[in-house]
This record gives C-alpha cells, sequence and structure tokens, in this order.
C-alpha cells in the first residue's frame, strides 16, 4: 500500500462507536422516527471495490457511508437508510416491504418474558408438575416459513422452545419439554399460540459440564475424581513479541497483508488479503466473509421439525460475538480487537477482544533426507490465527483464519456447545432420526451448512474461474497399461454455469487465475479452492427447506461483482419463503471470463449424533483451503529460516 494511503483511515475501517451513533441520529431527525422505531442493523456500507484501489493508489478516500436497517414497530415496516456520516446527511431512506428484518436480541429476551407470563403455558407447565417458572429456559426459535400464515405480511413471529433447569446454574437442555409450541408475535409481544402435544415426562438425569458440577453423583457422564490431576502447565512464549504488526486493523505478517473489519451481521470480515512477494503486495481477495449458515434438523416430529435456522441472516453473528479471554480462548502471545456494534436503541456497543490474533506452530513446513548422505533439511510452518467466537442459543462457532507461510489460507469453523435435545416416554429407544443421549432424552440428527462469499482479486480484478476434474484416460495405444489420466479444466463462462457440485473421490477443485499475469514459467497466476467437508442436502427438491436456503444444493456458486450482493439467502431471509440471494444473483446469467468474479462456497456436516455428544460437544472442525496454483513459480516457503533448536 502507498504512504499516502497508509497515512489516512482507511475506508473499510469497521465503524467507530461514535459513527454508529452519529448515523442514528442523524435518521431519527430526517424520518422523524417514533418511540416504537428500532435499529436492528448500523453498518458500515462499504466502497465499491474500485475505488478502495484508487484510494490505495493515493487517490481520494471514498465517501463514509453507514447503511441502517430500522423496523418501525408501529407501523410493523422496515426500512433502509443510507447515511453520509461526515457530514451527517441521510442520502437515502425507502420502506421496505414483503420482508422481516432479523430478530433483535430486545425481542429475544422478550419473547421469553412474555411466554413465562402466559396462562395456558403456565398450566401445560403445571402439567408437566413444574411450578417455579423461574427455572424456565425459553428459546426463541426463528419462525421459517413452512406453515400456514407465516409470510412476513402476515406478521413477524418466533416459534419458543422450553427446557427446565432443576437449580439456576444447571444445564436446562437436560430436560426438553417436548410438544409444548408456541408461537409469540414480536410486534404486539403478545403469545398468539400455544399447542400441548401431550405430556412427555422431563427426563431425570442432570448433563452439567462445569468442573465442580461433574463429580455429581447421576451427571451423565460422571467423573467423581473431579477434573484431570495430570495436565502439567503449557505455556507459549515469544520473549521478543509475535512476528506479526497490528497498525489499528491493518495487519501484516510474514508476507502477508490484510486489513480486518467486523460487521453486525457477519461478525469477522477479512478485506484486502494480499501476499509481498519482494516486488509488492499482491492482491489475492478482497473480501473474504461468512455469508450464510443454516441448520436444519432431521426430525420430523412437531417440536423439531421447525427448527430450520439461519443463523446469521435470521439473529447477526456480530451482535452474538464472545469476548475473548487469555488462557481460555486464545493462548499464546496475543493482540486483540474490539467488535462495536449497535443496540436497538441506535447506541453502539462494543464487545471488547471480539477478535484474537496469535502465531502458533503448524508442524513441518518441507523436508528431504538424502538417503545417500544422511543430510536432512527442514523446516517448520507457523501460521497466523485470526478468530472470533459465537454463541448462538444452545450451539458456540468459532470462526477461524489460518494464514499460512508457504501462502495458502485455510478456513474453519469450530462446531461445540450443547445440542438442542428431545424427550421420550420412559423406555422408549430413541427415533430412527436421531441417538438417545440420556435416560429419557435423544439428540435429533441434523446438518449444518456454512456459505464463505470470497470476492477474489488474483492479481487484479479480471479473473476467470476453472474446474479441475482428474479423470482417467480410455485404455489405448495412448494408455497401454491404463494408468494415464489428467487433469480436465471447464472453464465457467456465465453464472448460468456457476452452480457446481463436489466431488471428493474424483478429487475436484476449482481454481481463480489472472490468465493478464504469468509466472516465470509461462502460467497463470492463480489461486485453487479445494474443497474440504462437503455434505448433500437431504431435504426434498422444491421443498420448503430447499427454498429457504437454496445455497446448500450446490457446493460452488460464482457470480459476478457486485457490492450490495453479500449474503448467500439475500438482505431478508427472517420468515421468507425463498428465492432470494443466490439463485437470484446467478439468474442474471452475467459474463464470468476475465471480470470480477466472487466464489461462494458451502460445506458443512452430518452431525450424527452420538452419546459422547453430550452434554457439550467436543470441537468438530470443519472449512476449506485456498492454495497457491502459479502465483508463484516454485516453493513460497523455501526461504523459510532452519530451526535453531534442530540438532
Amino acid at each position: 500500500m502507498p504512504d499516502a494511503a497508509a497515512s489516512r483511515s482507511h475506508p473499510l475501517d469497521p465503524l467507530t462507536p461514535g459513527e454508529v451513533e452519529a448515523a442514528a441520529r442523524a435518521v431519527t431527525a430526517s424520518a422523524g422516527l417514533g418511540p416504537l422505531a428500532r435499529f436492528v442493523y448500523i453498518s458500515l456500507y462499504e466502497p465499491a471495490k474500485a475505488d478502495v484501489i484508487a484510494f490505495e493508489a493515493g487517490g481520494p478516500a471514498p465517501e463514509r457511508q453507514v447503511k441502517l436497517v430500522i423496523r418501525e414497530r408501529a407501523e410493523r415496516a422496515s426500512y433502509e437508510a443510507v447515511v453520509a456520516v461526515d457530514r451527517v446527511a441521510v442520502l437515502s431512506w425507502r420502506r421496505v416491504d414483503g420482508v422481516q428484518p432479523p430478530v433483535m436480541f430486545e425481542e429475544f429476551l422478550g419473547a421469553e418474558a412474555v411466554v413465562r407470563a402466559d396462562p395456558r403455558w403456565q398450566e401445560a407447565m403445571r402439567r408437566r408438575g413444574v411450578t417455579d417458572f423461574s427455572l424456565c429456559m425459553i428459546d426463541p426459535w426463528s419462525a421459517p416459513n413452512v406453515d400456514p400464515g407465516m409470510d412476513p405480511e402476515d406478521g413477524r413471529y418466533v416459534r419458543p422452545l422450553t427446557f427446565v433447569r432443576s437449580a439456576p446454574d444447571d444445564n436446562g437442555y437436560a430436560r426438553p419439554v417436548e410438544g409444548l409450541l408456541t408461537v409469540v408475535n414480536l410486534d404486539t409481544m403478545t403469545v398468539t399460540e400455544v399447542t400441548d402435544l401431550g405430556v412427555v415426562p422431563l427426563p431425570e438425569r442432570p448433563g452439567n459440564y462445569s468442573a465442580e458440577a461433574i463429580t455429581a453423583p447421576g451427571n451423565i457422564p460422571a467423573f467423581p475424581a473431579g477434573p484431570r490431576q495430570d495436565v502439567r502447565p503449557l505455556d507459549i512464549v515469544q520473549p521478543d513479541g509475535p512476528s506479526f504488526t497490528l497498525d489499528g486493523h491493518h495487519l501484516r505478517w510474514q508476507k502477508w497483508d490484510l486489513r480486518i473489519g467486523f460487521t453486525a451481521r457477519e461478525g469477522l470480515v477479512l478485506h484486502r488479503v494480499g501476499y509481498d512477494d519482494g516486488g509488492g503486495v499482491r492482491s489475492v481477495i478482497h473480501r473474504a466473509s461468512l455469508s450464510e449458515m443454516f441448520v436444519p434438523y432431521a426430525d420430523p416430529a412437531p417440536t423439531h421439525y421447525r427448527k430450520l435456522v439461519l443463523d446469521e441472516g435470521e439473529y447477526g453473528i456480530g451482535m452474538l460475538t464472545n469476548s475473548l479471554e487469555l488462557g481460555c480462548d486464545c493462548l499464546g502471545e496475543i493482540r486483540y480487537l474490539d467488535g462495536v456494534v449497535n443496540d436497538n436503541d441506535g447506541k453502539a456497543m462494543v464487545i471488547p477482544n471480539a477478535i484474537c490474533l496469535h502465531e502458533e506452530d503448524s508442524g513441518i513446513a518441507w523436508k528431504h533426507t538424502d538417503f545417500r548422505t544422511g543430510y536432512a533439511e527442514v523446516r517448520r510452518m507457523r501460521r497466523m490465527v485470526i478468530s472470533s467466537i459465537v454463541t448462538v442459543g444452545n450451539y458456540e462457532y468459532g470462526y477461524f483464519w489460518y494464514l499460512y507461510q508457504d501462502g495458502s489460507l485455510e478456513y474453519q469453523v469450530k462446531l461445540t456447545g450443547v445440542m438442542s435435545t428431545g424427550a421420550l416416554p420412559p423406555g422408549a429407544p430413541a427415533p430412527a432420526h436421531g441417538t438417545l443421549i440420556a435416560p429419557g432424552m435423544y439428540g435429533p440428527h441434523h446438518q449444518h451448512f456454512f456459505n464463505v462469499r470470497l470476492d477474489m482479486a488474483v492479481d487484479g480484478p479480471a479473473n476467470r474461474v476453472y474446474e479441475v476434474s482428474p479423470v482417467a484416460l480410455p485404455a489405448g495405444p495412448g494408455n497401454p497399461v491404463g494408468n494415464a489420466w489428467r487433469a480436465e479444466e471447464t472453464l465457467i463462462e456465465s453464472e448460468a454455469a456457476g452452480g457446481r457440485d463436489a466431488d471428493p473421490l474424483g478429487g475436484r477443485f476449482w481454481k481463480v487465475v489472472n490468465d493478464g499475469v504469468r509466472n516465470e514459467l509461462g502460467q497463470p497466476s492463480g489461486y485453487k479452492l479445494l474443497p474440504e467437508h462437503s455434505v448433500a442436502a437431504f431435504c426434498h427438491p422444491g421443498s420448503p427447506v430447499a427454498r429457504r436456503a437454496a445455497f446448500i444444493t450446490r457446493q460452488l456458486w460464482v457470480t459476478a461483482y457486485d457490492r450490495d450482493e453479500l449474503f448467500a439467502t439475500g438482505d431478508y431471509p427472517n420468515q421468507s419463503a425463498g428465492g432470494g440471494g443466490l439463485p437470484a444473483f446467478a439468474g442474471q446469467d452475467r459474463p464470468l471470463v476475465d471480470t470480477d468474479v466472487v466464489l461462494w462456497y458451502t460445506f458443512g456436516s452430518n452431525h450424527v449424533v452420538r452419546a459422547e455428544d453430550w452434554p457439550v460437544m467436543p470441537v468438530m472442525p470443519i472449512g476449506f483451503r485456498l492454495v497457491p496454483c502459479g502465483f508463484f513459480a516454485g516453493n513460497p516457503a523455501l526461504d523459510n529460516p532452519p530451526p535453531d533448536r534442530c540438532h
């Protein structure tokens, strides 16, 4: 980045608390918002890619703009606004009909309170022997559009489920209330429906996980001796400090150069990811972010079949981000970045230590031993870790970006937390779509899907995408012993052909190249996406499940760049019947050759529940990798220094 640009605030820096509140005040005054108006999201409206590139080349700074989503409860209507925050001017204001914005945190808490106060719900709980309603947990699950009366125009709803603690610090998910269904209207904050399908006894065995609780008799599992006593201290020490520098949100590590962002909906975002090969910083990715996640449950029972949550689009990942703690969430020589979001009054909320940055050893980078002479050379690999952790109801998700010294990147989602459970009659076996995890309780099987949006810029914005499929050649004169195969490349020429399927057995991958930039061998500069953890969607084609999360039907989508196309399910998936997002983007059939392309990669996991997932799930990492392919003319980690303690 030129010094002229480095000396100025960058246009992709996250919003400051002052900018959040200034934007809210400007809209309140300009639109004459009433006391029932609520601010859903206040986010940076990022400038177009071309404007950012021009700024970094020494050009003018793009105007700092803020996008706001507002729910006017008095009108039961939604609005969008864009504010030029430096001059406190409202640039646009429009009503958005036929949509429901994400569920706000105050609505989440309010729904729990109104359900707990509802006489019909209280009577249903008494039938189950529960009279201390303060021990009840009511989880306001989103209301997917799979039942009549749940269109966005019908109202704004959630469908809370109930769990019961035995004490204030107890794991309430060990006692799910089966067959008790509620519906809450969030605009009026009233319970509109209570359905009791019959009493199933609450499971009796606790499932706690604190160091003190695991010693309790009857806990599943129980460890009477308490925590292990043979775990010795493990300290990560860097006496000279870390090898990275952090200037505001600008990170430099080894030869990597990038900026770190944060939004209320997406949480952690990477911007302007580049690599300095000695001739300057070469661009790789303009913007990388989690665009959506979807958790459909496999249980057709009435309590569970509506568990089809789009956690990012219906709640917001940034809003639910944890404050991380040294020695707990992150280990080593740590630097942190705060996250700035808004509350529903339009005030700024700062999440301390929302993003953790550190480096760690990652095994060997390369090695070879000359077996004739015994001479060996080995280099160790170090990686830069950029992470955040989010709590969405019962589940935790860790989002980890890894940068490596060989020019590769990796993205991992680490799944943990507590499963959403179901109760069974005494002695009943688990249903076919679940696993018994305690007496009278089962965990329904479910899937986790994640879609990451990769706004590519491999040596600039003029890119093309190839699907590369290894194929065996037919037997014949050119393949006399039947061993020959080749990597068959298919150019993805337009969005109509941009929906692609993974082939794990065939080793298919996708390659983004800049045909106008070549390495010393004459190969086009490129990066390839190595698909990992690809799973099929088990919902029926055309079903409400498939419509509301169409991105899960393909592992890769390729679209043309548009600054306003950020989310795989569109801007407003809450209660949507589907069709927005990637199907609409790709339906434009824009050309994709030697232009500005965006990759949307979908990966996931089939969570076939096991007893060992209870009461808190061991971390399960899933993700994908991006590795250079023609970007260099050889191994870029060849210059890693020899280990100083290698004998």
